[in-house]
């Protein structure tokens, strides 16, 4: 069902890219209440402690997880916008590199997490996402998207890590 709700949008953010908007997805109550459920499923909630989300639609989808399965919730942010000490780890873009931040505090060693974003494409956030956490002792349990591009293969590079997809394309 949650397909339904997945607009296409040809040429964004540049020409010849097929961008996958969750924009109508997040409109719909019904819609909402399925993905969160469908993510939800993908895991055994005993096993870990918090939830991790990339920004920024890691936020939304990984909040709404975290209430539902009663966990506590961790953002990974860009450079510059944590307002305490942070890990940093870069990570390569198609063209030169970027670089995400957790706070030092966010997870406690041996902590389990589950990690999540709205998209897998390369996997080369949610692979920066993963040594972060690793850095501060937490054990990632797997890691959740509401989409994955199948054709980029990003999953190879979360090797390790259980991978869960509502939708594939």
């Amino acid at each position: 069902m949650i397909h339904e709700y997945i607009r296409d949008v040809p040429d964004f953010p540049k020409k010849g890219i097929l961008f996958k908007d969750v924009t109508p997805l997040l409109q719909s109550p019904a819609g909402l209440r399925e993905t969160i459920a469908g993510m939800a499923r993908s895991v055994e909630p005993a096993t870990f402690d918090l939830v991790c989300g990339i920004e920024s639609r890691g936020f939304i989808f990984g909040t709404a997880l975290a209430h539902h399965l009663g966990k506590g919730f961790v953002p990974i942010r860009k450079p510059g916008k944590l307002p305490w000490k942070t890990e940093t780890e870069s990570y390569q873009l198609e063209y030169g590199t970027d670089r995400i931040e957790i706070h030092q505090d966010a997870v406690r060693p041996g902590q389990g997490v589950l990690m999540v974003d709205d998209l897998l494409a390369t996997g080369g956030t949610m692979e920066a996402a993963l040594k972060l956490v690793r850095k501060l002792g937490g054990k990632p349990v797997g890691c959740s998207f509401v989409i994955e591009l199948d054709f980029l293969a990003g999953r190879k590079r979360l090797e390790g890590v259980p991978v869960h997809a509502l939708l594939h394309y």
